[in-house]
């Protein structure tokens, strides 16, 4: 989809939604050739590249998952698929997604990254309640994480769930760690339910973002067939970040400028 300067992808609507919700669902974002090319280029990333292990630690394992499927539940997952697959590279610059996303944001919009989860068939990785942040802490909420659906959700699959307006709470505190020793970030299950949540599920070519502060989370996948998402994770440039993931490394100016700031030196590479 080509946009020209009159056309916007969000109605007043869907945005004012956003805001006070901190999700949203938008169809139909990759049409049904781009889907089926970049379905093909992740099974060819998950065959090369991808590994499985058996996902987040803590004792939100305990509450979510009985000791049998708890024993035999995994996740499969890779970071920066557009580093290794020219389709998930144009997939980053999708103008559609990038259009929608300066409404929600503002003009200037950094990718900061890409990460693969796929639930396995049957016992495929349920996710406890938690926000994004303290993976890749950044100083505000000026962060958007856009979820690729490359899958049809369902319940019975995993669909991603959210819980309404939390981010208006800001940062929070998750569990780090047990007597155990560290674990997965993640909210306390006797203060935060997934039972809480709104559902959001989708068809493959959708998207579905959310703020880097908003409560999530999803049950296990209980069919056959593995469910498929990639998250790409955009920011306003100025949103600095302060620990985790991909820190210390800038990422590609999807659309706008970055602002250069007092103190601020030339990108690593370029003196």
């Amino acid at each position: 989809m080509s946009l020209t300067t009159e056309q916007t992808v969000l109605s007043d609507g869907q945005v004012a939604f956003y805001h006070e919700n901190s999700f949203l669902h938008i169809p139909e974002v990759f049409t049904q050739e781009e889907t089926r090319e970049l379905s093909d280029e992740l099974d060819r990333l998950v065959e090369d590249w991808a590994f499985t292990s058996p996902g987040w630690s803590g004792p939100w394992r305990k509450a979510y998952m009985d000791p049998e499927t708890e024993a035999k539940s995994k996740l499969t997952a890779m970071h920066d698929l557009h580093l290794y697959s020219s389709a998930w590279a144009r997939a980053v610059m999708n103008p559609t997604l990038v259009e929608a996303l300066t409404q929600l944001l503002g003009p200037n919009i950094e990718l900061h990254h890409t990460t693969l989860h796929i639930k396995p068939p049957q016992t495929g990785h349920p996710f406890p309640m938690h926000q994004d942040n303290p993976f890749y802490g950044h100083r505000d909420g000026r962060y958007i994480d856009t979820l690729v659906h490359l899958d049809d959700t369902c319940h019975e699959n995993g669909e991603i769930r959210f819980l309404a307006g939390s981010h208006k709470m800001g940062h929070l505190d998750h569990i780090l760690k047990t007597e155990d020793g560290p674990c997965t970030p993640h909210l306390p299950t006797d203060e935060y339910h997934l039972e809480d949540t709104v559902p959001v599920s989708a068809k493959a070519g959708d998207v579905v973002l959310f703020c880097i502060d908003t409560i999530h989370g999803s049950y296990i996948n209980q069919t056959k067939k593995p469910r498929r998402l990639v998250r790409m994770g955009y920011r306003d440039p100025d949103n600095r970040q302060e620990y985790g993931q991909s820190f210390g490394r800038p990422g590609l100016v999807v659309s706008g400028y970055r602002e250069r700031g007092e103190g601020d030196e030339l990108l690593p590479g370029n003196a």
